[in-house]
């Protein structure tokens, strides 16, 4: 009995060590993915005329900011591994901390997925389909240096608002140095190929769901 009872304790510790900052950066992710849904889904159903007004605008400049913070979460596995290297029992971390990173991974990268789904949706009702690919594209891009500037720089969404002479510095700074244009690219590669696979998957699940609301075998 005290043998559990120790095993819980250090479980419950375990997923205390990041339960702040998974639970804050999950918060962060969730946001575009909210803003998403208001400007490329419900604004679009309102039927409004181009051009989109300048709360429409205003939006979609933060989600663009904080559109990032979806995918950044991935690199929150490095405190995965930081769990690995203290020497935490092989029982705590697969039953533990394995499902709680698991879990907090893919919340943040479906946040990211569906907020370009959902920008794609945008674009191909109003006859732009053309333009989803380069958009998707600008996205991992424009997520990539994010990341960068969150991960290395330390920088976040709300400094492009608070402190843009200082961003712009850092980011000229930064893309002046071929070691961070290297991180960059890998990060867009990497983005781009989760994405692409995520996409499929999530888009067969649509299709297999509506087959089912139809009736279809």
């Amino acid at each position: 009995m005290e043998l559990i009872i120790s095993w819980l304790r250090l479980s419950w510790q375990v997923l205390a060590i990041n339960g702040d900052r998974i639970a804050w950066n999950t918060f962060l992710a969730i946001i575009p993915l909210v803003l998403s849904v208001w400007l490329f889904r419900w604004q679009n159903s309102q039927r409004q005329p181009w051009p989109r007004s300048p709360l429409w605008w205003v939006i979609f400049a933060v989600f663009v900011a904080f559109l990032p913070n979806a995918p950044y979460i991935l690199t929150d596995i490095i405190h995965y591994f930081k769990l690995v290297r203290q020497g935490i029992p092989t029982s705590v971390m697969i039953f533990t901390a394995t499902p709680q990173f698991f879990l907090f991974l893919n919340v943040g990268w479906q946040c990211y997925v569906m907020s370009l789904l959902n920008a794609g949706y945008y674009l191909e009702q109003r006859q732009w389909s053309a333009w989803i690919f380069p958009m998707e594209l600008m996205a991992h891009l424009l997520s990539a240096i994010g990341i960068y500037l969150g991960r290395f720089l330390r920088l976040n969404s709300w400094h492009v608002v608070t402190d843009p002479k200082d961003v712009g510095q850092n980011l000229a700074q930064s893309l002046s140095h071929h070691r961070p244009l290297l991180a960059i690219s890998v990060t867009v590669v990497i983005l781009s190929v989760f994405y692409w696979f995520t996409k499929q998957i999530n888009l067969g699940l649509v299709l297999r769901w509506q087959q089912v609301r139809r009736g279809a075998p």
